[in-house]
């Protein structure tokens, strides 16, 4: 796993307040895996750039990193997510300590239709204990410590011969949820070689697509 931030991309910059265009990450020349691991999103490297660059942390250590792998949305789901945990040394011994980071990596084949799974009306919007993206939301939010912050990774998908994005649904929804949407990075399956970028993308992932999606939310708390 590579340790070295990418030189070719741009940091994130998740508190300015200045609207945020889309950045582009690339892996290092240099590195081996640029790819994701076989049912994965994201890339190692990628998760590394989360933890030492997203957040700004004052002994420049990475920073604690809960992630989840949703590769379902049926009933049940939540005792079936894998999880990792990263820690830094000086969270570590704490257990109570929230992670600031919870890191959503999404199947492509859990993902909601470009116009389904949200909710027809604000009174219907739905609470935590409902199935589906909505409810999702909801008990991340919970989850998340003051400022929090959540990051979906996925990508698009291939249906019925055209590729889909759903990042429309997913922001929406997360809105629903209590969420402020912040910034979408684009993380790139191949290194830059010159003026180009050599593609390097998953056995997995759909036929054209050689990049995954980041989406940075944070959790909007009220005092």
């Amino acid at each position: 796993m590579s340790k070295t931030p990418s030189r070719r991309s741009t940091a994130s910059r998740p508190h300015t307040s200045s609207p945020l265009p889309t950045t582009i990450w690339f892996p290092d020349p240099d590195e081996p895996n640029a790819a994701p691991i076989p049912g994965a999103v994201l890339p190692a490297w990628a998760i590394d750039k989360v933890r030492t660059e997203f957040i700004g942390r004052p002994d420049h250590g990475p920073a604690p990193l809960f992630k989840i792998a949703i590769r379902d949305m049926a009933p049940g789901m939540d005792a079936r997510i894998p999880c990792t945990s990263f820690s830094s040394k000086t969270d570590a011994e704490d257990v109570t300590v929230k992670p600031p980071i919870l890191l959503a990596e999404l199947h492509p084949d859990a993902l909601p239709a470009p116009a389904g799974d949200l909710p027809a009306s604000p009174s219907e919007m739905p609470g935590a204990l409902e199935d589906g993206w909505p409810g999702f939301f909801h008990r991340a939010h919970r989850l998340l410590p003051t400022n929090g912050f959540l990051l979906l990774a996925t990508r698009q998908r291939r249906d019925s011969g055209r590729l889909t994005d759903p990042l429309g649904t997913l922001i929406a929804s997360a809105r629903t949820a209590g969420f402020r949407y912040l910034q979408h990075i684009a993380v790139v399956y191949g290194p830059p070689i010159g003026n180009r970028f050599v593609p390097a993308p998953p056995p997995d992932a759909s036929r054209g697509v050689a990049h995954c999606d980041l989406i940075a939310l944070s959790a909007i708390t009220h005092a």
